[in-house]
């Protein structure tokens, strides 16, 4: 058995793709899976990982559940506003259980305090939190996902025929998720990464009308972008019922967002905040990363589903 290797978040999206791809590097038995629902992850357990409870929102389940690990991929929680305080329980258990590396995942654009974007904030203390903490760190700045888009227009833009954004001409090189994710696997897995923060984008800068001109070429129906003031977009968030300010998710039915980090994302957008791109992903992984071309190609049947009705 080598390092054993703790990930948080285990059961999420991101979570899976990282564990299916160090299972097939042949880690099953290294591997510490956290999640507060444990039950979701019995298929992993049967193939031999180990499963444990553990809460963010818990702080004494963390450093049981990462007892014997090395290394930690932190991947940050998904209530905006709430994360610092659950990332902070995180790291103390990590100290705790005596865990010497943390790779976190984050966000591009943070370092300047000038960035509109609320999410700015969970990330660039989450980061100050963990180098204060003494352990070994590597943060992992992944850009806004291409999956984002696709889970955008579907079915609200492609039924409507427009896609309404206040992220006006600005750009961003957004990735795929299963790319940011396999970074962190090559990361936790790898050497010389120690010290180290890694831009992880796709390969090219692009614009919301750019992204709805491949979307309407790819699938065949006409869309347009509109762009539109911050005023009209938190008009259209308040019509949906979404809160402006950062609440318990469960107070929602489950919706982890709030339209203050909804608007403020899209005029970090426009305001250029998130305008990076870099080779990151073919360093870690030695391959391009992929584009959000190829996402809208991979996903067009649903979109075409979506635009009928």
């Amino acid at each position: 058995m080598g390092d054993r290797i703790a990930i948080t978040g285990a059961s999420g999206h991101y979570g899976r793709i990282v564990v299916d791809a160090l299972i097939a590097k042949g880690r099953a038995d290294d591997l510490i899976l956290i999640t507060r629902r444990p039950e979701r992850l019995a298929d992993y357990a049967a193939r031999g990982c180990t499963v444990r409870q553990g809460d963010y929102d818990l702080p004494e389940t963390m450093a049981p559940a990462m007892a014997g690990a090395s290394r930690l991929l932190l991947i940050s929680g998904t209530r905006v506003g709430a994360r610092v305080v659950q990332h902070q329980a995180a790291v103390d258990g990590a100290v705790a259980a005596g865990v010497r590396h943390v790779v976190y995942t984050s966000f591009i654009g943070i370092d300047d305090p000038a960035n509109p974007a609320e999410v700015r904030h969970d990330h660039i203390e989450t980061e100050r939190l963990i180098k204060a903490s003494g352990l070994t760190w590597t943060m992992l700045r992944d850009a806004h996902y291409a999956d984002a888009m696709i889970l955008m227009a579907g079915p609200g833009v492609m039924a409507s025929r427009q896609w309404i954004s206040n992220a006006g001409d600005g750009r961003e090189a957004m990735v795929w998720r299963e790319d940011c994710a396999l970074c962190a696997a090559a990361v936790l897995t790898g050497d010389d990464h120690a010290g180290k923060t890694y831009t992880i984008t796709g390969p090219d800068m692009q614009t919301f009308a750019d992204v709805t001109a491949i979307m309407a070429e790819v699938t065949g129906v006409p869309l347009a972008y509109v762009a539109i003031d911050d005023a009209a977009q938190y008009a259209m968030f308040d019509a949906m019922g979404i809160p402006r300010r950062p609440v318990d998710d469960q107070a929602v039915g489950g919706i982890p967002w709030n339209s203050d980090d909804m608007v403020t994302f899209g005029q970090a957008i426009r305001e250029g905040f998130l305008a990076v791109c870099s080779d990151d992903v073919a360093h870690l992984l030695g391959r391009p990363a992929r584009s959000v071309r190829a996402m809208i190609e991979g996903n067009v049947a649903l979109l075409r589903a979506a635009a009928a009705g």
